[in-house]
């Protein structure tokens, strides 16, 4: 059984046209898989503008060549092989703009050129004609490799790509017997004939018979195993396209040795080559079509994260991109799947640790590699995604944490300028009139004395309040045991492992929180004992106060907790108040002490 393509050569009327049966094409099975971008990049559309342009001049030119011959020569059928040349160029451009990494593309658009090139064995020139046969049967190998290839533009498995190079040779290799040993000197293709050896032609064309209908078996059985294990949403696109292209492929040889079906051999030739030209449109079609749809690039996708899009568009944006509807893109780590037939999963990994996973159709995306890769354009656009997040929350803390700070700032002097005006203002005034006094009566020295005694006490108060002067002279722990000296309540300190310098903010952090915190022991919770413990270790100074009050405070309470957590927040420290009600307050601040 052979493959064979027909080629009619220029003939004056009433001669009758030899046929030359050439081998089978392509090889078998090749499991699907999609890359691809939503607009083909500039260069690649020039590039394929150029080609068309240049395709189409060479077949007006292959036309014209055509029109030229002896009176006679069956010009409509000649014609076809530029028609069909166009035809494939067409779908394959149109599938390479649309799916540029696909291979399929580049398939068709060569299956013109070879369509293209063996039409000129019709012309006059015997050099042109040299090159027509020895590309006369080349177009069935391509629609061979097209029908392995679909739709990833690969083949798969050992099996598919002994087929297709099998093909290839039958195409080229058995082929060229048929044109160099064929008789006949006055046949325009003796440009190529070494000698006339008819058993040598006719043992090629039953090798090309037998080989190729072997081949063509083995490609049945491929595909016809794809498509069971194909789910039904994929069988319902490439049973259609499969069916077409064996159809196609078994059809050539078969028409050209059944003449009851056609009254002329130019009739039989023009349907061998209508049924060859629905292939390219068939495979363009459900590519473009079938569950296939037109998708983009990487770096497109890469582009689209880097936009402000929301998170559920996410796996919209990667089935595109892959060119697989039924991609699902789970952002779970802990998440399993079973093993479905015909899916595949590959995991989204984030700084070491699996965030979630991308489960495809293996059938569709032939090339893992290129899931991983868009599995890390995902992680990386997550990882984008928090710290941005983390960035906005961290970001509006700090603005509310400077308003707060601002506020306190500002009731801080407020309270300042009171007790100024109010108290130490008002007593130096009347210290001032009292000295006047004196002057007279030099038995209100006592009371002048006295006055100067608690106007210095108070100044002195007001001073420990802004900044005492113990955590600037002696450091932390010396003012903390004068504050919990103070005390009215009983304050069981823990300074064994707090020694050591400390940077000012830390101290006068550590200081504030101590202070506060029991304040609002005494104050709001009526404690009747408070423990405070500071530690001093590994970069950090820990501050721990437990009373045993009420409870019931929130960090986001009071002013007084709220500004605890802002001062804490501007450290780039941590805070943690636990109060249940009746059981108590438990305070706990870490705070970084630098290198």
């Amino acid at each position: 059984m052979t493959l064979p393509v027909t080629r009619l050569p220029a003939r004056p009327a009433g001669d009758s046209a030899p046929e030359i049966d050439a081998g089978p094409a392509n090889g078998p099975g090749r499991a699907p898989r999609p890359e691809h971008r939503r607009t083909a990049s500039r260069t690649l559309a020039v590039a394929l503008a150029e080609l068309a342009v240049a395709v189409t001049f060479i077949g007006l030119v292959q036309i014209a060549l055509i029109l030229s011959l002896p009176a006679g020569a069956p010009y409509w059928v000649l014609c076809c092989f530029a028609i069909c040349a166009w035809i494939y160029l067409a779908a394959g451009i149109v599938a390479w703009l649309r799916r540029p990494t696909n291979r399929l593309g580049a398939i068709m658009v060569a299956a013109g050129l070879s369509w293209l090139g063996a039409g000129f064995a019709n012309v006059a020139t015997p050099a042109l004609v040299a090159g027509g046969l020895i590309l006369a049967t080349l177009p069935l190998a391509l629609v061979f490799h097209l029908l392995h290839a679909f739709p990833s533009g690969r083949l798969h498995g050992t099996a598919s790509r002994l087929t297709v190079m099998a093909g290839y040779a039958l195409c080229l290799a058995v082929q060229a017997p048929q044109y160099l040993f064929v008789g006949g000197a006055d046949a325009p293709w003796t440009v190529l004939r070494l000698a006339a050896r008819p058993g040598i032609v006719d043992a090629a064309k039953w090798t090309q018979w037998a080989i190729g209908g072997l081949l063509v078996a083995v490609t049945v059985v491929i595909l016809a195993s794809r498509l069971r294990a194909a789910v039904p949403a994929q069988r319902r696109v490439l049973a259609p396209i499969f069916l077409y292209g064996i159809v196609a492929v078994l059809y050539v040889p078969f028409s050209s040795r059944t003449r009851a079906l056609f009254p002329d051999v130019e009739t039989s030739v023009v349907a061998q080559m209508a049924v060859l030209a629905g292939v390219p449109v068939a495979f363009a079609i459900g590519l473009l079509r079938g569950g296939f749809a037109r998708t983009g690039e990487l770096q497109e996708l890469a582009a689209w994260l880097r936009a402000d899009r929301s998170r559920p568009a996410l796996e919209g944006a990667l089935a595109d991109a892959l060119g697989d509807p039924s991609l699902e893109l789970v952002l779970a780590p802990d998440e399993t799947t079973g093993s479905a037939s015909g899916r595949a999963s590959v995991d989204v990994m984030l700084g070491g640790r699996r965030v979630g996973a991308i489960h495809y159709d293996a059938t569709l995306i032939a090339d893992r590699e290129t899931v991983e890769s868009a599995g890390r354009v995902v992680a990386i656009a997550l990882h984008n995604e928090q710290l941005t997040a983390e960035l906005r929350a961290g970001r509006d803390r700090l603005r509310r944490a400077l308003a707060r700070t601002v506020e306190a700032s500002d009731a801080e002097r407020r309270r300042i300028a009171r007790d100024l005006h109010d108290g130490l203002q008002g007593r130096l005034v009347l210290l001032a009139i009292q000295a006047d006094a004196v002057k007279s009566d030099p038995a209100l020295a006592d009371d002048l004395g006295a006055g100067l005694q608690t106007a210095i006490t108070e100044l002195r108060g007001l001073v420990q309040g802004v900044m005492p002067a113990m955590l600037t002279e002696r450091g932390l722990g010396a003012a903390v045991e004068e504050l919990t000296a103070r005390c009215p309540i009983p304050v069981a300190l823990d300074l064994d492992h707090a020694r050591g310098p400390l940077p000012g903010p830390v101290e006068s952090t550590g200081y504030f929180i101590v202070a506060e915190a029991l304040a609002n022991a005494i104050k709001h919770a009526q404690a009747s004992v408070v423990d405070v413990r500071l530690v001093h270790a590994d970069g950090e100074l820990r501050v721990e106060i437990t009373d045993d009050g009420t409870g019931g405070a929130q960090a986001n309470g009071g002013a007084g907790l709220r500004g605890m957590a802002d001062r804490v927040d501007a450290l780039d420290g941590r805070l943690v108040v636990s109060s249940p009600r009746g059981g108590g307050t438990f305070i706990l601040a870490e705070l970084p002490c630098g290198s």
